[in-house]
């Protein structure tokens, strides 16, 4: 018996062992999964339709290009990347089967099923080969993966020499006042807007709590370099309420 002691990680603010995470992340996702859409929309006053307009204006996409969307869930970023590449394919992988049940429901994945996949599968043991994307995007997921670090390793290796990485996550306001009026509407609003919307307050805390314990933009561009992604930049969006990262396979 090894007297190792178990890895943990944090599940909100909560300290849990690594091996739990995954599980309650998919317990999360999968109570919130039909209103998850609508939450989006009530959270952030819309806002976060303009932040992945944002991040494809930044991206730019190109006809023919080969997107993995990891976490992409409901495919909100898939049917935006492939609006605007006017033709390419996109493989939706998430953890959560019944967020990709969700993403096939909508009208824009019916248009699109010849270009679209929908995966079940964990972002850092992709099930893909090396080299085979354009580009990777994870949009408000990368977050809840157990160890990120881990994720944006395979997000290079998957991608091809040339390839690009996209990061779209809450972050952090760098103005301490700011910020805590900030948290005081997420605490105190968002759990009891979960609650009255997708009848789930318990599930919107943890989202909450995920933000703050996620690092800022300045120590996760760091770890966007040690996975080896080159002229690696952010851009804030909403002074720093959600941020931008880009990478290259160089």
């Amino acid at each position: 018996m090894s007297d190792k002691p178990e890895t943990t990680t944090h599940f909100g603010f909560e300290t849990v062992p690594e091996g739990e995470k995954a599980g309650r992340v998919q317990g999360v996702f999968s109570s919130v999964a039909s209103k998850y859409d609508i939450m989006n929309d009530v959270m952030s006053v819309g806002i976060h339709r303009v932040w992945k307009d944002a991040m494809m204006d930044w991206l730019a996409p190109r006809p023919g290009q080969r997107l993995l969307d990891v976490a992409g869930g409901t495919g909100d970023i898939s049917f935006r990347f492939l609006k605007r590449a006017g033709h390419g394919h996109s493989t939706v992988l998430d953890i959560t089967e019944s967020m990709l049940i969700e993403g096939r429901k909508r009208a824009e994945a019916e248009r699109m099923s010849e270009s679209l996949d929908w995966v079940v599968g964990d972002a850092m043991a992709l099930p893909f080969d090396a080299n085979t994307f354009d580009v990777y995007t994870i949009s408000f997921g990368i977050r809840n993966v157990t160890r990120p670090q881990e994720a944006l390793n395979e997000a290079y290796r998957v991608l091809k020499p040339g390839g690009r990485l996209m990061v779209l996550e809450f972050s952090q306001l760098p103005n301490p006042m700011m910020q805590a009026a900030y948290d005081a509407y997420s605490f105190n609003i968002i759990p009891r807007m979960g609650q009255l919307i997708a009848g789930d307050r318990d599930s919107y805390q943890y989202l909450v709590e995920s933000i703050r314990n996620f690092p800022d933009q300045d120590t996760f561009l760091g770890m966007l370099r040690t996975a080896g992604f080159g002229n690696a930049k952010y851009r804030n969006l909403s002074l720093g309420i959600a941020a931008m990262h880009s990478g290259w396979k160089l």
